[in-house]
């Protein structure tokens, strides 16, 4: 490495001046923009041309000799091989360290370039699949990565480390503890992959968990994210899923709607369901098949409860609302138009004969008034009331003069 170095050591015998240095510098730091910026393009056009693995070992070599041409560059303008050199000699690397290094760094990118190459034949393979989700593809490919980073990190530990045995069983050990120290965080990720593979539902469903309600938007490790037809997101914890009730509306593709209306007694029920199944019939959502369909509920306080029933596709908040708006508007102005009533609440009430029955309190007050304008007669004959009898008027006669009292 320091033999390379070196060899852009005259580099700072070129560019004597700060400006010429920096001229350089910035020129090495821009062409490895320019190769970073276009790694994706360069990939992609080898890719066409050649086989996409050979294309993988090309643009990752071409990155690497890149770093290290500009490493090297910015090294020598500004004359540090001679400190570089000073340092490497100054941690007396022996042969087997560089080897070890070498075989690391090679491993690394052994490891990347088997990753994307995993990428690409599970794409190959399960992209013509229509049973597989784009989210499952996804969530394939990131655990072969896992699988693969973990077997390459545990060689490159066998390549530094020569007891490997006694640190895997320390790490197992440190597993242990943080798996009982996480356990519910453990148990969330493991619903997670539960229902990743189970599939109770996908990205885009209409899904009811316990009171929550909503479309989904994304399945994550850890948790599901709903959106209300409120506009709200909710987070749902996976493993709150696994144990609870999940009602998935979206997964045959249709839904019924049900409306209930009440009749009035008098009705003819049969009519009435007949008039309710048309109407609905008619509508734009209706569904032929299943075809529309009423029935008799119950015997409710005021009426006679009819459940209206009907089918429609592409199930979602919006048009569930809408194809119900639109049925109990058209069954309304049907029963309008035929005569049929809808009743409000009422009440029968009764009395009790021992006790009179029912009076209403008009009658009450009609009878509490004739008694006050006919009161009893006084058994006495007294018509004064205050029991004493009128004293007789006097009358004088004519040429008789009246007495004096």
């Amino acid at each position: 490495m320091s033999e390379i170095l070196m060899g852009f050591d005259w580099l700072s015998n070129v560019f004597e001046t700060t400006n010429g240095r920096l001229a350089v510098t910035f020129a090495a730091v821009g062409v490895l923009l320019v190769v970073l910026l276009s790694y994706r393009q360069l990939q992609g056009w080898l890719a066409e041309r050649t086989r996409p693995l050979y294309s993988d070992i090309v643009s990752v070599g071409v990155l690497i000799s890149t770093c290290l041409l500009c490493l090297a560059v910015v090294s020598g303008v500004w004359d540090y091989t001679s400190q570089i050199q000073s340092v490497y000699g100054d941690l007396d690397l022996g042969s087997d360290v560089i080897a070890r290094g070498v075989l690391t760094f090679v491993l690394v990118v052994g490891t990347l370039i088997a990753t994307r190459f995993v990428r690409r034949v599970l794409q190959e393979v399960l992209g013509s699949s229509t049973a597989v989700t784009d989210h499952q593809r996804e969530i394939t490919h990131r655990l072969s990565q896992v699988l693969i980073w973990s077997v390459s990190l545990v060689i490159i530990l066998g390549v530094w480390v020569d007891d490997l045995g006694g640190l895997l069983v320390g790490a197992g050990f440190l597993g242990i503890v943080i798996g009982m120290a996480a356990r519910q965080t453990l148990g969330t990720v493991i619903a997670g992959f539960v229902l990743m593979f189970d599939r109770p539902f996908e990205i885009g469903d209409w899904i009811e968990v316990d009171d929550e309600e909503g479309i989904v938007t994304d399945i994550s490790i850890v948790n599901t994210r709903l959106q209300s037809f409120d506009g709200e997101y909710i987070m749902i914890p996976n493993d709150v899923i696994a144990s609870g009730m999940v009602t998935n509306r979206s997964k045959r593709g249709r839904l019924r709607v049900e409306v209930d209306v009440g009749v009035d007694y008098s009705t003819d029920v049969e009519r009435a369901a007949e008039i309710a199944r048309a109407e609905v019939e008619a509508l734009e959502e209706s569904l032929t098949a299943p075809s529309p369909q009423v029935i008799t509920k119950e015997f409710a306080d005021s009426a006679v409860v009819l459940g209206v029933r009907f089918w429609i596709d592409n199930p979602s908040a919006r048009r569930f609302s809408k194809s119900k708006t639109a049925a109990i508007h058209a069954i309304k102005r049907a029963f309008e138009d035929d005569g049929i009533k809808i009743p409000y609440p009422q009440r029968e009430l009764t009395g009790r004969a021992e006790t009179g029955g029912l009076r209403i309190a008009e009658d009450e007050r009609r009878d509490a008034g004739n008694s006050s304008l006919n009161p009893p007669d006084d058994d006495t004959g007294d018509s004064s009331g205050d029991g004493e009898a009128e004293e007789p008027k006097r009358e004088s006669q004519p040429g008789t003069p009246a007495e004096d009292d």
